[in-house]
């Protein structure tokens, strides 16, 4: 492929997204903590018990541009969980990092760390987020903790890609969770009673926000993995935002399976001038058996 016309597909995707939130290839972090199927628990710390995976557990995908028909081969993410220790106390550490190869890190470079700190009952107690992505560097922190009075108490830093640190606090009166605590939890929810067209609200924290976000459930597809052969029958799920006329506007579609696993298999992310996308290339330290495989080949 020329190299012009990869330097135009990464000039592009610098540029663009269909979507407000900070960063370009943060862009596959909000789509991975999307994976939440139920909201508005009892209490705000919300504690779960984890039916999905254990510590150990690691999951790697391979990224794709597409720009009028051609793909590009564009780089690797990695979710990894294992056992920690955070102030005084046994907890489960998640870490997702999305690195580009060579050849896009000539164009953009993109160089993404997001890690996490959960009891074992998967309530949040930390997250940061790190990203380089082209010229920009930012970062978000959330510290938890839980005055007892079912509220959560924030404490929120945000280092900006200007350099302006940004530092905050508040209190929220419902279960709230960042990006990555978010994958991690609902992967334990039991979506069976889902419905095609279903709406599902929730509160996601970063370094100087709590926002409003809205997933739809499609229903269920079997998907094959051009990439292992392997056909899984997946949940699929949208993730949507709406304009100033409140408008529907698709950013991703997504593929988990459905199994007792939820791990997600692909990713559909759409942009202004094509569609990236991220599959599913290996899974180790699997909890569950993996009853959503139809076919392998």
């Amino acid at each position: 492929m020329k190299k012009g016309l990869i330097r135009n597909i990464f000039r592009h995707f610098a540029k663009v997204t269909t979507f407000p939130l900070r960063g370009r290839l943060g862009l596959l972090f909000f789509i991975l903590y999307h994976l939440i199927f139920i909201i508005s628990p009892a209490s705000a710390q919300c504690p779960l018990e984890n039916t999905a995976f254990t510590a150990g557990e690691d999951l790697d995908y391979q990224l794709y541009f597409n720009w009028k028909f051609i793909w590009v081969k564009a780089g690797t993410a990695n979710l990894h969980i294992d056992a920690s220790r955070y102030n005084g106390q046994d907890v489960l550490r998640a870490r997702l990092l999305t690195r580009g190869n060579k050849r896009t890190d000539r164009f953009f470079m993109m160089r993404d760390t997001i890690t996490g700190y959960l009891t074992p009952e998967l309530v949040p107690l930390f997250y940061r987020k790190a990203a380089r992505e082209g010229k920009r560097y930012y970062i978000d922190e959330v510290w938890y903790s839980y005055p007892g009075d079912n509220t959560v108490h924030l404490r929120q830093r945000c280092v900006k890609a200007s350099g302006e640190e940004v530092k905050g606090s508040q209190d929220v009166n419902s279960c709230v969770n960042d990006m990555l605590s978010m994958l991690v939890r609902a992967r334990s929810f039991d979506p069976t009673n889902y419905r095609p067209g279903q709406k599902i609200l929730f509160k996601m924290a970063d370094g100087d926000r709590v926002s409003d976000e809205t997933l739809i459930f499609r229903g269920r597809k079997n998907f094959k993995m051009d990439q292992t052969g392997i056909t899984y029958r997946c949940l699929v799920f949208s993730s949507v935002w709406y304009d100033d006329h409140n408008k529907e506007k698709e950013v991703i579609t997504f593929y988990i399976t459905d199994d007792a696993n939820h791990i997600p298999v692909r990713l559909d992310m759409f942009l202004r001038f094509g569609t990236a996308k991220a599959f599913l290339r290996q899974a180790t330290g699997i909890r569950n058996p993996q009853t959503s495989i139809v076919k392998k080949e």
